[in-house]
């Protein structure tokens, strides 16, 4: 009778962690999917300085305000361009990750932007390519770490060997716009 009352439990537990774990996809296969990779909340510890260059499809943008927004679309630094596609801009310690910088060049419709997702980038190209990850990132979801690297990975227009720094030639930090 012992040996019956094991085998009795062994397999009442062995069905409820089955029906346990089907709960447990199924409940599961609800929720939104999250990024595989989670990047803590980040912050500027210091004041920072931001650099780069601006770029439209005509070629390089001589003139017009950079907008630089924290992450609940507040300005928190602003800079002109002045007859120089190259920009300097010190962003307050405190601002908190994602930062947006952007720019409406003269007679365009809509502006470039560039986005920052970390803390140790100080360097920000601002062109179409910047801008056309940006929107992709934010219909994945967001501006986080994972969508916007998928949004490069979808977006420009390179070959798969060119997609990492060893493809690269130059300034790493500078590839896809340096927001990474």
């Amino acid at each position: 009778m012992y040996h019956y009352h094991k085998n009795h439990i062994s397999k009442g537990l062995l069905a409820l962690f089955f029906m346990s774990s089907f709960l447990l996809v199924a409940c599961d296969s609800q929720k939104p999917k999250s990024p595989a990779l989670k990047v803590p909340e980040q912050s500027f510890e210091q004041n920072m300085v931001l650099e780069g260059v601006v770029t439209d499809e005509n070629g390089p943008v001589l003139e017009g305000k950079i907008k630089v927004a924290d992450s609940s679309g507040r300005t928190v630094a602003t800079t002109e361009l002045k007859n120089d596609k190259h920009y300097k801009v010190e962003v307050p310690a405190g601002t908190k990750l994602p930062i947006v910088l952007s720019i409406r060049p003269k007679g365009a419709s809509e502006p470039l932007i560039a986005v920052g997702v970390s803390k140790m980038v100080s360097v920000y190209d601002i062109s179409p390519y910047t801008t056309k990850i940006a929107k992709r990132a934010k219909e994945l979801g967001g501006y986080t770490y994972s969508n916007m690297v998928l949004a490069a990975d979808s977006t420009v227009n390179a070959p798969d060997a060119n997609k990492t720094s060893t493809g690269f030639r130059g300034d790493p930090t500078k590839q896809y716009g340096g927001w990474h």
